[in-house]
């Protein structure tokens, strides 16, 4: 086993209630034993409620921590999440070419969960445009799904040929299409999606918990990180599933055990035993 520490970019807004966005992805690449960088794409202000504020960041600010990182630090994969417009997804695409980047992970993100847009409208064909063919893979939500294919889906399994068809025409290389939002099953599938493969479903059980802030971003953060320890993307993808079901069992065990103070609507999920100061890495 190499000693080298896999070294994980997150490029996302940033969250100051610590669920989501940077935030989650510093925790999620930490306990999974990678090193995180982040460049921050925007501020928000937010709580357990959702969002009530968002502020991008200038394209010239990305565009120097991106050149600032990247001329010192050798990157073994990248997390790009909230992107916020048109102009920052033109600088992450420039320097994802300019540096040779790999182990690309794109979260779709859209809108909050709360409902709060995080991507300007206009800016969506640019993001399919520019991100969707350099990015190793997507990790889109349903909603996110249906708003990217213009769908009403309620369930992915049923539908996951047409989705398949649909994110190969838009040019992406691999998807994984997160089920967590369906509601026929006891189980949570995800299905990735590779040329030449048939569809290939992660499921696990569903658990009934409000620590739902930042799983998106907790996800696909995994995902990067177990690329960037040299895992192949199939994978990859079992075992940020797999982390992701610890990580929620793990949370809802806390919740019962300890009177949280963590928020009063969606709680953040836990990547580390909060208590104990253990930790969930493989």
């Amino acid at each position: 086993m190499s000693n080298h520490t896999p070294t994980v970019l997150s490029i996302a807004g940033s969250d100051p209630y610590g669920g989501a966005g940077i935030q989650a992805d510093l925790k999620s690449i930490h306990a999974l034993g990678g090193y995180a960088l982040t460049c921050i794409t925007a501020l928000t202000a937010q709580n357990s409620q959702g969002v009530a504020h968002v502020v991008a960041t200038s394209a010239q600010t990305l565009s120097h921590q991106l050149d600032t990182l990247l001329q010192d630090i050798k990157v073994d994969a990248v997390k790009i999440g909230m992107l916020a417009n048109a102009e920052l997804i033109n600088v992450v695409a420039d320097k994802i070419a300019q540096y040779s980047l790999k182990n690309i992970v794109l979260d779709t993100v859209l809108i909050s969960s709360s409902g709060h847009p995080l991507l300007e409208e206009s800016a969506v064909d640019c993001l399919i445009e520019r991100l969707f063919p350099i990015a190793t893979i997507i990790t889109p939500n349903l909603p996110e799904i249906n708003h990217l294919l213009d769908k009403d889906f309620h369930n992915i399994e049923p539908k996951i040929d047409t989705i398949r068809d649909a994110f190969f025409k838009l040019g992406a290389q691999a998807v994984v299409a997160k089920g967590g939002h369906g509601s026929e099953s006891d189980l949570a599938t995800d299905v990735l999606l590779q040329p030449n493969y048939p569809p290939m479903p992660f499921s696990s059980p569903r658990i009934q918990t409000s620590h739902t802030h930042g799983t998106g971003c907790s996800f696909a953060s995994a995902i990067a990180t177990f690329l960037a320890q040299g895992q192949d993307l199939a994978t990859a993808v079992q075992q940020a599933k797999h982390q992701m079901h610890q990580w929620f069992t793990q949370s809802e065990s806390l919740q019962l055990q300890y009177q949280s103070n963590l928020g009063h609507r969606k709680e953040p999920l836990l990547h580390l035993d909060m208590i104990t100061g253990q930790s969930n890495e493989q």
